[in-house]
């Protein structure tokens, strides 16, 4: 730019000046003349670059952009084989049919990043997407682990900053980020210095950043007491992002879901759950979305409650605009409300039918219809899964229900859509949030083995020790044969063989 704005200037200053001043002004004040015109020059040159620096030219395009930029490169479409969200779709079903069934796991690669991997991976044609929170996203090739390209949004927050309990720290990316086909961005949630959530969106080709957007809305105040753990959704060029907090004492919290145009531009859109403290969104699947665009949230409990019930520890409808349409709350409310047995341990899963399935920390689990949620006690069917917790992000195929328990995975089947029943139970390590592959399901045991079950009996077919504990609520992603894995160092691939 400099080497540019000193040929426009000083190029004619010093030849067209020098050239024609002799035969119109005596020798004795040319070189005044010659003087004063350069320095005119320079001043603009100086007014020019700071004119532009105070824009934003000086600040790495990367970490902070000055407007949406329109993407130039190709954008990839969604193939039958790509995992663009937390368990692979709207409905949080965990599931892809054209899998192959392992006879055996076997280690592909393994990448270390910047720090440990929260979130599941995604995977869009060869590149897999992994978010940290070292506040970092990074591009993967799916069959190498090679670096694609790396794009840091921020500092990270450390727990002792926020002044309250967590399991988290840093504090960076924990939600699961989706990827949108229609702009080709990846979006994720970053919490940085502040601190403050960001709404960022960076190109799946080259990690370029091309939204960032603060999404404190004056209600979730002060933000350090918010956490963005629940994976975002995608549903009508919106994005939906919900908050609960770290922990119970952090301060009066409420349960909060934001959503932001896909292009960064226009007015946030929220939801507040009305309690007078706590009740958090946060169970890692986030947000189920239908195909009419309505939202559906579980929040969890409220430890001052002391009146009527105030939709925490329910299942909440939204609309496409999170106006409140419809809510559940089991007959229970009240003692699981006091128990800290969240309902919102998990998300929502959507099934067949216009049925939906929700379990919590008590180890209920319950069926709803999702056009009449069914107030308190309203519920199509229950039936008593867990004899521990049920926390994560549940997979399901067809009327199938893949619960995590953490006394050991459960299959739930709904038959009729008027009942429950518990089938199958896996032993008790295999127990985070599963996904399933052909007629395999896979989960991991904290430690970080990785486990092939036959999703009719429960048995296992195969597993493998990835040599990393992962993360608490770590989920797999899948795609053409090769499993990922998020870690506390970075991201394991498996293959199936």
């Amino acid at each position: 730019m400099f080497s540019v704005l000193l040929s426009v200037i000083t190029v004619p200053v010093s030849r067209a000046f020098v050239t024609h001043l002799p035969r119109m002004i005596p020798h004795q004040t040319r070189f005044f003349r010659q003087r004063t015109y350069q320095i005119i020059g320079i001043v603009f040159l100086v007014v020019l670059v700071s004119c532009d620096t105070a824009q934003g030219a000086s600040l790495p395009h990367k970490s902070m952009p000055r407007r949406y930029v329109p993407l130039s490169s190709t954008i990839p479409a969604l193939s039958s084989t790509d995992w663009p969200t937390y368990h692979h779709d709207n409905a949080r079903t965990g599931y892809l049919a054209n899998e192959p069934d392992p006879k055996q796991l076997l280690p592909a690669w393994t990448a270390k990043l910047d720090n440990a991997v929260y979130a599941e991976p995604l995977v869009i044609g060869d590149r897999v997407i992994v978010a940290t929170v070292g506040d970092s996203l990074y591009s993967l090739d799916a069959r190498t682990g090679q670096v694609q390209w790396h794009t840091n949004i921020g500092h990270p927050v450390p727990l002792s900053t926020i002044n309250c309990r967590g399991t988290v720290d840093p504090i960076g990316i924990i939600g699961t980020p989706v990827y949108d086909p229609a702009t080709g961005l990846v979006f994720a949630v970053a919490e940085v210095t502040g601190p403050v959530h960001l709404l960022v969106g960076v190109d799946v080709n080259t990690g370029e950043l091309r939204v960032r957007r603060p999404v404190d809305v004056p209600a979730m105040n002060p933000p350090r007491i918010y956490m963005q753990r629940p994976a975002l959704a995608l549903s009508q060029g919106m994005i939906y992002m919900a908050f609960g907090s770290s922990a119970p004492d952090c301060g009066q919290y409420h349960g909060t879901i934001v959503a932001s145009r896909t292009d960064g531009q226009g007015p946030l859109l929220s939801y507040q759950v009305p309690t007078k403290d706590q009740g958090g969104i946060w169970g890692p699947s986030g947000p189920a979305i239908d195909d009419a665009g309505q939202v559906y949230v579980a929040t969890g409990d409220d430890e001052s409650i002391s009146g009527e019930w105030d939709l925490s520890n329910a299942v909440l409808r939204l609309s496409p605009t999170l106006q409140l349409e419809d809510s559940f709350a089991p007959t229970e409310w009240r003692l699981q409300d006091t128990g800290n047995q969240d309902l919102g341990s998990m998300g929502p899963s959507l099934l067949p039918g216009g049925l939906v399935f929700i379990a919590g920390k008590s180890g209920d689990g319950y069926l709803l219809h999702a056009n009449a949620l069914g107030g308190i006690g309203g519920q199509a069917a229950t039936v008593k899964i867990c004899y521990g917790l049920a926390m994560g992000g549940a997979a399901t195929v067809g009327s199938q229900v893949f619960v995590p328990c953490s006394d050991g995975l459960r299959r739930v089947l709904d038959p009729a859509g008027t009942k429950l029943a518990v089938d199958w139970h896996a032993a008790e390590q295999i127990n985070l949030p599963p996904i399933v592959g052909g007629h395999t399901l896979y989960s991991l045991d904290p430690g970080g083995t990785l486990y092939a079950l036959d999703i009719d009996t429960g048995l296992v077919r195969a597993e493998l020790s990835l040599g990393f504990a992962v993360p608490h609520f770590a989920t797999p992603s899948l795609s053409q044969g090769r499993i990922f894995v998020g870690t506390l160092e970075g991201v394991s691939a498996v293959a199936i063989a």
